[in-house]
Parts: C-alpha cells; sequence; structure tokens
C-alpha cells in the first residue's frame, strides 16, 4: 500500500515548459499519481499532443496551455486559462528552461571559434531559465496563499552547485533560480506554502536533442557519472512527486541534486 501521504488524487497542477524534456517527464508521473494537469508551451506542436497522450493513457484531465510565460502578460493569460479551466492551482511546476554554450568573451587564443554571448542571448537565457519563474510564482501565489497552502516546484541544473566551461549566463540563471527558491520558501514558510528546487544532471531527451547528442550523453554518463547512466525523464517526475505531496511538507527552500552522483 502506498502512503496516503503520496496521494495526490484531484490536485491541480500547472507545468510549464512542459511540452517535452523534464517538464514532460514530470507532467506524466504527476497525471499517473492522480492529479489534473496543465502544461504549457510556447507553441502547441509539442504541448498538445502530449496532453492528449497522457489524458488517455492516465484517464486524468490534461489540459494544453500555449503561451509565453517569459513575458508578463503571458503569464497572466496562462494562469487565467488554468483558474477557468479548474478553479484552483495546488502546484506550481517552473520546469522551463534552456542553454547556450558560449564564453561571456572571447577567450586569448580562441579566435575564430564562435561568438561570445550576446545581448540577445543574455536576455533568452535569463528571461527563460529565472524571469518565468518569477512571473509565474508571482501570478500563482496570491491563490496559493489565500487558500494557505501548495507547492512551487522550481527546476534548475547540477550548475547551480558546481560551475560549467562555456556555460556562464545557464550557470548564474539557475543559481538565481536556487536563490529565489530559499528566499521565497522563507518569505511564504508560515502561511502554508512550500518551495523547493530540483536540480537535475544529465536528463538527455531525444526529442529536443535528437539521437546523436543522446547517444554522447549516454556514453559521457558511462565514465562520468558515478551511477554509470544518464537520468530518465520519469525519475525526474517521481522527486516531483514527493514534493508536490504532503510527504513533503516539512521541507521548504532546498534544492535537491539529482544527478547520479556526479557532483560528488
Amino acid at each position: 500500500m502506498i502512503p496516503a501521504e503520496f496521494d495526490i488524487t484531484g490536485k491541480v497542477v500547472f507545468i510549464t515548459g512542459a511540452g517535452r524534456g523534464i517538464g514532460k517527464g514530470i507532467a506524466q508521473v504527476l497525471a499517473e499519481a492522480g492529479a489534473d494537469i496543465a502544461i504549457n508551451a510556447l507553441t502547441p506542436k509539442f504541448v498538445e499532443p502530449v496532453a492528449a497522450e497522457l489524458a488517455a493513457a492516465t484517464g486524468r484531465r490534461v489540459v494544453p496551455v500555449v503561451a509565453d510565460v517569459t513575458k508578463a502578460d503571458g503569464v497572466q493569460r496562462a494562469v487565467g486559462q488554468v483558474l477557468a479551466t479548474f478553479g484552483r492551482i495546488d502546484v506550481l511546476v517552473n520546469a522551463l528552461g534552456d542553454s547556450i554554450r558560449k564564453p561571456l568573451v572571447g577567450l586569448p587564443g580562441t579566435e575564430g571559434a564562435g561568438a561570445p554571448i550576446s545581448d540577445d542571448d543574455l536576455r533568452f537565457i535569463m528571461d527563460i531559465n529565472l524571469t518565468e519563474a518569477l512571473l509565474c510564482t508571482r501570478a500563482v501565489g496570491p491563490h496559493m496563499l489565500a487558500r494557505g497552502s501548495g507547492k512551487v516546484i522550481n527546476v534548475a541544473a547540477r550548475t547551480a552547485h558546481q560551475g560549467g566551461r562555456e556555460m556562464v549566463l545557464y550557470t548564474t540563471a539557475k543559481t538565481a533560480l536556487a536563490g529565489f527558491t530559499r528566499a521565497q520558501a522563507l518569505e511564504w514558510a508560515r502561511h502554508g506554502v512550500q518551495v523547493n528546487c530540483i536540480a537535475p544532471g544529465l536528463f538527455p531527451d531525444i526529442v529536443t536533442g535528437g539521437e546523436a547528442r543522446m547517444r554522447r550523453s549516454v556514453e559521457r554518463a558511462k565514465t562520468d557519472v558515478p551511477l554509470g547512466r544518464i537520468g530518465q525523464l520519469r525519475e525526474a517526475g517521481l522527486l516531483a512527486l514527493y514534493l508536490a505531496s504532503s510527504a513533503s511538507d516539512y521541507m521548504t527552500g532546498q534544492t535537491i541534486l539529482l544527478d547520479g552522483g556526479l557532483g560528488l
């Protein structure tokens, strides 16, 4: 028998960046666990078929929410749609994210190796990895605070604990997301809302990166990851299930490494 604390039947979960990757893995597990899900993406290309697939597989209500949640007006429309559909939001998962592998400035001896970070790169990486989480949490927060309960789950990365070469912007954004998690958790601790963060390691998605990148990640993991393999998207979902359930009611402000020991 599964402990009652892990039962999230009937909970309403809003997940950003859930058309593929870790966001999709989280949506799958939470729907299997009985939650009704609103999954967001910028375009309907992935999110609409994923919503239909999960609804058919789990029997839960899974609705697509197409919106640019890096913009305040897009967030308001998205949250308004979720509230109009379900009447409440019990769990917010900020899973949107992306990276660009470039140095901040060109390094000596690397002339011709590629352009450093541009102004557009800077805005894109900060918006998609950090601003989105701030905007969505700000929009959903009043509803959770009014009800005196709620869960916010941010998805950072291993780089929140350890820098990555040519990943300075991504590292900065994800480290800031971990800091936001701590500060917001403290602010809402006395109001029944817990805020935590997952920091995944190698979790490649064949839909996002393609077969060649997936093969490289699998081979790299065999030597670099102490557990000898990549993470499965579903495993991120299982950790999110704990954080979304009442089993985690005594945990807040934490950023949890899920990296197969890569950061050891």
